[in-house]
């Protein structure tokens, strides 16, 4: 075992954190897992000025075309997702993120990367490099 071993142990307390507050906000919201990792995938090309189309989701979750179809209309029903053609394609469709959807992820967010946000923001550039060269090494792409 190596000496950094608790650093193991820090990212698997994290992670159970992060999915335990990801359940609890689900379940206030009647959102199962999936359902909110699609509203994060969603807000997050939104964010980046991205295309969001069926397709693209289902790529981003590992959904079939049909799992992915029954999870837009799941978040369609709870208002969180719109659907509108694509101008450059109207064949295609577009999904949206609801004003209502980002109320709720701006709230959830906001609360939860607080903290985050502010320890990453008390790293020096080079301690910034380091964890972000370790956390990286954890999620191959």
């Amino acid at each position: 075992m190596s000496d950094n071993e608790h650093l193991v142990h820090a990212l698997r307390a994290a992670a159970v954190r992060w999915d335990d507050e990801i359940a609890a906000f689900g379940a206030r919201h009647a959102l199962g897992g999936t359902d909110v990792r699609a509203l994060i995938a969603l807000l997050d090309l939104e964010r980046a000025g991205e295309s969001a189309t069926p397709g693209v989701l289902a790529g981003e979750l590992g959904l079939s075309s049909a799992a992915c179809t029954a999870l837009v209309d799941r978040l369609a029903a709870a208002g969180l997702v719109g659907r509108a053609p694509d101008p450059a394609d109207r064949r295609r469709v577009r999904l949206t993120v609801t004003d209502r959807a980002r109320t709720l992820g701006e709230g959830f967010f906001r609360a939860f990367l607080g903290p985050i946000r502010a320890a990453a923001a008390a790293l020096s550039p080079a301690e910034a490099q380091v964890v972000a060269r370790f956390l990286g090494s954890t999620n191959p792409p």
